[in-house]
């Protein structure tokens, strides 16, 4: 099975290459040697691999950033996602490709199933969404997966941030009425390779878009202190810092994030077969990894 992976150098894109099956044959591309939002290039490297399954990871994820940089985001969120939709059916391929949270507006109170209609709140959100819409509309053959803050060993994220403000400072400010699932890169590159089995397997999926999300429910603040609490417990850290609770209005930042962002998980669990994860554990994972390689 020839497998191509875009954005092969982050979070989950790093994942999806340590986890590859052995007997396939997977090629990684990082931004640097292929940008996707260059039509032309993706086109010339498709052409070239010949690939029968694509995995888009790359992604432009500077969230706040965006705000400002909205041109870069859309082109690799929205255009990037379109030029390999495009290319993927032109060549009769697959394409799964990882979507995000940001596109709700995050005012519900209840999980968001794949059947709530998005609306982003945010120049990210924007791009992903329309991203989205350009692989519906260009290529039959594709497994959109939303997810949702996603964290890991490789690239930066929320568990890593706080381990190096932790070490800094006695007290630490977190936001507690935004809600989500903690997902983890390892998690969602399992859960993609799964689906590619099934895949090479049957030669068929259910198309379509699912989310894949972390459980338990909790807060930014609650997954700081269960950071800590694991942390310490694995002595990790020498100490860990008082954590105090603040709304997102104490803490305002360029890009609005969505109050509530949690994911239905039951369309991927019944019609896929993939479990959602336990972000516990799975943090637990991560830092048994980063206390092996201190």
């Amino acid at each position: 099975m020839r497998v191509l992976i875009t954005g092969a150098r982050g979070q989950v894109g790093q994942e999806l290459m340590l986890s590859a099956p052995h007997d396939w044959q997977v090629s990684g591309f990082g931004s640097s040697e292929l940008d996707i939002s260059d039509a032309q290039q993706v086109r010339a490297v498709l052409q070239s691999l010949q690939p029968q399954l694509i995995i888009n990871a790359a992604a432009y994820t500077a969230v706040d950033k965006a705000e400002t940089d909205s041109q870069r985001a859309h082109a690799v969120n929205h255009l990037g996602a379109e030029n390999l939709a495009k290319a993927a059916q032109q060549v009769d391929c697959p394409l799964l490709h990882i979507s995000t949270d940001y596109v709700f507006a995050g005012q519900h109170a209840k999980p968001y199933t794949e059947e709530d209609v998005p609306a982003p709140s945010s120049v990210y959100g924007a791009s992903k969404w329309l991203g989205e819409q350009a692989i519906t509309s260009c290529c039959k053959r594709h497994i959109i997966l939303r997810t949702s803050w996603v964290f890991g060993l490789h690239g930066n994220n929320f568990v890593k941030t706080m381990l190096r403000l932790g070490q800094e400072r006695d007290t630490l400010s977190i936001v507690s009425d935004q809600v989500g699932g903690p997902t983890s890169a390892r998690s969602i590159a399992h859960a993609l390779w799964q689906i590619a089995e099934q895949y090479k397997t049957s030669g068929n999926s259910i198309w379509g878009t699912y989310h894949f999300s972390g459980a338990p429910t909790c807060s930014w603040y609650d997954f700081a202190n269960e950071i800590f609490t694991q942390a310490s417990a694995l002595k990790l850290i020498e100490r860990s810092p008082t954590l105090k609770p603040i709304n997102t209005s104490d803490y305002p930042t360029p890009a609005q994030r969505p109050a509530y962002s949690v994911l239905d998980n039951s369309k991927i669990s019944q019609q896929l077969k993939i479990a959602q994860s336990d972000w516990k554990n799975e943090l637990n994972i991560m830092l048994r990894a980063l206390k092996d390689a201190q």
